[in-house]
């Protein structure tokens, strides 16, 4: 009865911290519907597994390993659709279910590291840090002998080029695909300021004129 009081207690704060993970950080941020089911699952799925073979006797750690080796192997977060920032929140979900699965492990302790990782999390994609930042690749329709006049010209287009590759350059077409960091300008005191929109834009993937990555 101990042990299940236990696991329970283990239980409502995993699903506590993941419930303010997606809904409460990830969701208000990038508002991509379709990933709240795949944090969830995964967060579930990696509990339920750790809590099962915790409970194995002698030789649970051992089977532990195997199996935490075999679920992490499947997990496949290479995908063109899912972005840098969108994968660190998979990480956090599952180390989550991790912590939160392990019956070994005090439930202070286990709400503590939790806490420690909604925190880092929270900070680390707040959107006042690095705002202006900005990642896209563009199609520019020039090609470009020197290195000064491309910086020019996605100056003019974008805001300041912080670092920038060049992926293809098509002679016959005459156009440039760069992969390119910029900042955007400010905004000028007393007007509106559509950084922020645009940022929202780049989020979603609803902004035309660019690609972001």
């Amino acid at each position: 009865m101990e042990s299940l009081r236990q696991l329970a207690a283990h239980l409502a704060l995993d699903l506590t911290a993941v419930g303010i993970l997606t809904f409460a950080v990830y969701y208000p941020r990038h508002r991509r519907r379709d990933l709240l089911p795949a944090y969830l699952a995964l967060n579930a799925a990696l509990f339920t597994v750790v809590a099962a073979l915790a409970q194995i006797g002698s030789g649970g750690g051992a089977a532990l390993g195997f199996g935490l080796f075999g679920v992490l192997s499947i997990i496949r977060l290479r995908s063109d659709s899912i972005q840098h920032e969108e994968v660190a929140y998979y990480f956090t979900t599952l180390v989550i279910g991790l912590v939160c699965g392990l019956p070994q492990l005090e439930l202070r302790e286990a709400g503590a590291l939790t806490l420690l990782l909604l925190v880092v999390v929270y900070a680390a994609d707040h959107p006042r840090l690095f705002a202006r930042s900005r990642r896209a690749v563009v199609t520019l329709d020039a090609v470009y002998g020197n290195p000064e006049d491309l910086r020019n010209d996605l100056y003019l287009r974008l805001g300041e080029p912080l670092n920038w590759t060049v992926l293809e350059v098509d002679y016959v077409r005459d156009l440039t695909v760069v992969d390119v960091r910029y900042r955007t300008p400010k905004a000028p005191a007393g007007r509106v300021r559509s950084s922020d929109s645009a940022a929202e834009a780049d989020r979603s993937g609803d902004r035309p004129e660019l690609e972001s990555v």
